[in-house]
């Protein structure tokens, strides 16, 4: 008789979506131990962009598809950033391309909310 492969806890494969989110916690992370405050900060992964809701970036000015978007801080409600899944993997190739750009997105998505330029959130900005 056979015994499993791994042990019952321990995930064979992670599926895309699960990938994709832990690209984003990385940068979210690293980003951290600059910006502290970021942890008051909701971080979320969403397919594509929505057209109305909460979470809307819509409508966006030009045909461009956002790669991100954020929703300031309201009625109680934590200031979110939102990465979008899927506009994200059509443009990058391959997980380091896509590492890059979830990291970008997210670097360019804080700056936004904090009112700062990209370079300052993180001075490596624009190297990769």
């Amino acid at each position: 008789m056979r015994g499993p492969i791994a042990p019952p806890q321990v995930p064979l494969a992670a599926s895309r979506a699960e990938v994709f989110a832990d690209l984003v916690q990385d940068s979210v992370e690293r980003l951290e131990r600059r910006w502290p405050q970021l942890a008051e900060v909701e971080f979320l992964v969403l397919e594509v962009p929505r057209l109305e809701g909460p979470e809307s970036v819509a409508p966006w000015g030009d045909e461009t598809v956002p790669l991100g978007g954020i929703v300031p801080a309201r009625e109680g409600r934590r200031a979110r950033v939102v990465v979008y899944r899927r506009p994200v993997e059509i443009r990058s190739k391959g997980r380091d391309e896509r590492a890059a750009l979830v990291h970008e997105v997210v670097v360019e998505q804080v700056a936004e909310l904090l009112g700062l330029t990209p370079e300052t959130v993180d001075p490596r900005y624009g190297e990769d």
